[in-house]
C-alpha cells in the first residue's frame, strides 16, 4: 500500500470516527462566515476545529456540499496558496473567485498573505 493509499484509508477512518459526527456542519457553519473576496484554508477549518490533522476530511466534506450557493466552498484553498480542487471543477472555481476580485495567476492566488484568514 502507497503512501496515497494510507493517507485516503486513514481519511475515511477520521470520516467514519463518532468524534465527527456532525462534523460538516460544523465546517459548512465557519466557513459561511468567510466574506466574498476573502479565502481560507483547508488547514485552518481543520485548526479551528479543533482537528488539525482533518484537512483532507475537510476536502471530502467541502466535495459533498450540497449547497454552494450558501456555503461557499470555493473560498477554501490550499495552504500553499494554490487553488486547489473543486466539485464542478478547478475552472469553475477560478472564476467564481475571479468574480468576487480575487487575482489569480497559474492557478495560485495573488496576494495570498493579504486576503486568507487564518484565524476562525
Amino acid at each position: 500500500m502507497g503512501k496515497r493509499e494510507r493517507k485516503a484509508k486513514r481519511s475515511l477512518k477520521q470520516l467514519q470516527s463518532r468524534d465527527n459526527k456532525g462534523l460538516d456542519e460544523q465546517v459548512y457553519e465557519l466557513l459561511k462566515r468567510i466574506p466574498e473576496g476573502r479565502i481560507t484554508t483547508y488547514k485552518a477549518l481543520a485548526m479551528a476545529l479543533g482537528k488539525p490533522k482533518a484537512s483532507r476530511v475537510i476536502g471530502n466534506i467541502l466535495k459533498n456540499n450540497p449547497n454552494p450557493v450558501i456555503v461557499p466552498c470555493h473560498r477554501v484553498v490550499r495552504s500553499d496558496g494554490k487553488i486547489g480542487g473543486y466539485a464542478y471543477g478547478k475552472n469553475v472555481k477560478k472564476i467564481l473567485l475571479e468574480i468576487e476580485g480575487i487575482n489569480i495567476n497559474n492557478d495560485t492566488i495573488v496576494s495570498f498573505d493579504k486576503i486568507v484568514i487564518n484565524d476562525l
